[in-house]
């Protein structure tokens, strides 16, 4: 098997969870994931599935679209509702700050990352830093938010519920924006739900869910959840033939027509690897093994 599911996560399990169940449905040990969803988030997850796990970089470093819930008027030490939570400061935001405010956040800016997250500085792991009471400071760093649109905003006694429909680059985190809203409307804000319905070129209404999966795998169908990693690939598409494709797959520099920059290599419909294209000479980078190779 290779390729891509476009994999439905339930909140609760871990990205490694939902690695872990396709290992055991296909039989497959080399799988992974594009773009880690946090336990309490859901939507899409990319799973690579064989040597797809080599376009990792590729297909983790595009757009992302989530559907947000922002909730204002407390705080939490995780910016999300894992907590602890504290009341926040401040009255309560009018619905026309909300949008003011909001849409402060489109565009390139930098973002302070989260005290409990992956981000790793100075050969330590926040979370880890964070939860062994000794927490680091991560550096800023710079992210893009494409859009904001407010889907709806619910209120509460003593909080408010913010919902938006956000569209950003790689590396962006919502809770930051969610603990960065409230701090900027003076009430305090975290993240109380997030579901990814866009990641890598997949779309959340098109994703299986692990039950699927089950089912799939139960009745020997489980390659129909697998999908085209070429098709999935955001670079410029240059086909090869015979000879020059054989160059390739042994790491053979090619002269190739068409304009500079990096490109997803097909042979015959098939993606065969990813190169690079300087000056008219196609540089291979990563190459998929042929048929019967490891």
């Amino acid at each position: 098997m290779l390729g891509v599911v476009n994999l439905d996560k339930p909140v609760g399990p871990t990205s490694h969870d939902m690695v872990g169940m396709l290992r055991r449905l296909s039989g497959t040990r080399r799988i992974g994931h594009a773009g880690t969803l946090d336990p309490l988030a859901s939507g899409v997850l990319p799973i690579l599935v064989g040597a797809a796990t080599r376009f990792s970089e590729e297909l983790t470093g595009g757009r992302k679209r989530y559907d947000a819930v922002i909730r204002l008027g407390a705080r939490s030490a995780t910016d999300d509702a894992e907590g602890p939570i504290e009341p926040g400061s401040g009255p309560m935001p009018e619905d026309d700050d909300v949008r003011s405010v909001l849409a402060e956040f489109v565009g390139t800016f930098d973002q302070q990352p989260p005290s409990f997250s992956a981000r790793k500085f100075g050969g330590r792991t926040a979370h880890r830093a964070a939860r062994s009471g000794d927490p680091i400071v991560v550096p800023a760093r710079s992210v893009t938010i494409r859009a904001i649109d407010l889907i709806a905003i619910e209120r509460g006694t003593d909080v408010v519920d913010v919902r938006i429909d956000l569209q950003c680059a790689a590396g962006t985190y919502v809770r930051s924006v969610a603990r960065d809203l409230g701090e900027r409307l003076g009430c305090g804000g975290y993240l109380s739900a997030l579901r990814r319905t866009e990641a890598a070129g997949l779309r959340v209404d098109q994703a299986v869910t692990p039950d699927m999966l089950e089912t799939l795998a139960s009745e020997g169908r489980l390659s129909e959840a697998v999908l085209s990693v070429g098709d999935l690939l955001p670079l410029r598409r240059v086909v090869l033939r015979d000879e020059a494709a054989d160059a390739f797959r042994h790491g053979s520099a090619r002269a190739v027509a068409g304009g500079d920059g990096r490109v997803a290599v097909f042979v015959d419909g098939e993606v065969i690897g990813v190169g690079s294209i300087t000056d008219g000479i196609l540089q291979p980078e990563k190459v998929l093994p042929t048929i019967g190779a490891p």
